[in-house]
Order: structure tokens, then sequence, then C-alpha cells
């Protein structure tokens, strides 16, 4: 846990939150070539939360005090993305992040994550997933909810990355929260807010399929010819 974490923390238990993904791609459009990534974290106040975004890594921390839980996870990409240009938005349930791509490229990423091991807490989010081949045809997506890279208490470090986004200096202390942020102080009305999250079961275990692969990719990142 990091060190400058707040200290309410300590004695909560800590848990890898479910993270869910899926991606654009491009080899002309930056606009285009993108990770979708999601991480879920219910009831986390903006105050309690660090996200430090690097060009080939992602570590977020975040603590419910309702949840009585400490909610962690450290990814090493498969490919680097673009901090700078990248997108965050945070609400009650949720932090989701639209991830540029810094290379474009034509092809998907075969998977999200550098190591192509199974991780019981990465799912594909097939609510967002579009076939590489079927993209033309996708509607354009709709970021008016996320918040700009540039915005007060998202510095860039120097070796490009956010460099510890901490989310309670965002509006730069003037009252003012990113574009898309929910006051998390207040009941939104949703019971199933109450309800304690489920442990995650790997539930691909089975089949050996990696949801950190993408679909239609086997492990080694090559198509998956469909067979009529």
């Amino acid at each position: 846990m990091p060190a400058d974490y707040p200290a309410q923390a300590a004695d909560a238990k800590q848990i890898t939150p479910e993270v869910t993904w899926a991606q654009r791609s491009s080899k002309d459009d930056a606009e285009k070539n993108f990770v979708y990534l999601t991480i879920s974290v219910p009831d986390v106040p903006t105050k309690d939360m660090k996200l430090d975004l690097q060009p080939t890594s992602l570590t977020f921390t975040g603590h419910s005090d309702t949840k009585k839980a400490t909610y962690h996870v450290e990814m090493e990409l498969y490919a680097e993305i673009d901090p700078s240009a990248s997108k965050v938005n945070h609400s009650a349930r949720d932090v989701e992040m639209k991830l540029q791509k810094k290379e474009l490229k034509e092809e998907y990423w075969p998977r999200l994550l550098k190591d192509p091991s199974k991780r019981h807490w990465l799912k594909t989010d097939f609510d967002k997933w579009v076939d590489e081949d079927e993209q033309d045809g996708a509607p354009d997506d709709d970021m008016g909810q996320f918040g700009g890279a540039g915005m007060p208490g998202m510095g860039m470090g120097a070796d490009g990355g956010f460099g510890g986004l901490d989310f309670s200096k965002l509006g730069g202390g003037a009252g003012g929260g990113m574009p898309g942020m929910d006051d998390l102080g207040e009941d939104d009305g949703d019971e199933d807010d109450d309800e304690e999250m489920p442990e995650l079961e790997d539930d691909k275990a089975a089949d050996g399929k990696s949801e950190n692969t993408a679909p239609g990719k086997d492990e080694g990142g090559k198509k998956i010819e469909e067979v009529e």
C-alpha cells in the first residue's frame, strides 16, 4: 500500500477490483485508436482515490468506508499509451478510462496486459466490444462524460505520465470537480449500492481462455478464423 495513502485505509481489507476492457484501433485516426478500461470501485469518494497512469502501466488505489475495503490494482500494459491524451471519468460505481494508444495500428492489441497469464479480476467488456473487422460499422462513441487529461490536478510527470493523480485535488481547489464526477457523499437512490460486492470467481478457468486475451484472438495474438 502506498506510504502516503489515507490512514483510515490501514485497517481495511485490500481487494483487487473487477476490471473490464474493450478497444478500438486505427492506423490513421488517433481518435479511433484507444482502450476502454473500467475499474469497479463502488462507494469510493474522490478524496480517497489515487491513479498513477504511465505510458506502460497503470496503478489505482481507492478506499471505501462503507465497504470497509481498500481497492488496489496494478497493470503493466501490452503496449504504450499516451497519458496526456487519455481521459478519465469517475462515478459512484466505477472509474472509466479512455486510454489513447501511442502507436497508430490497424490491428487490435492481442491482449490488455504484457503478461499473458490469466487474471481472475480481468474481464472483457462486451457492452463496448466491437470485433476488429466490424469497427467501421460501429456507432461513434460518446465521450462527453470523460474529463480531459489537462484538467487541474492532473499534472504530467517527467516521464510523460500523470505522475500520480490525486482525485481529491481535481478542480484546482475551487470546489469544482472533474466533468462527469458525481458527488459521492449523496445517496443516488440505488439500493444495489448498499449490497456487498460479490467475490470475483474464476468462471473461465475450465476452458483456459483468458479475459486478458482479446476476443477473436488466440493467446499468441493471432486472429482466429471462423469455420462456416
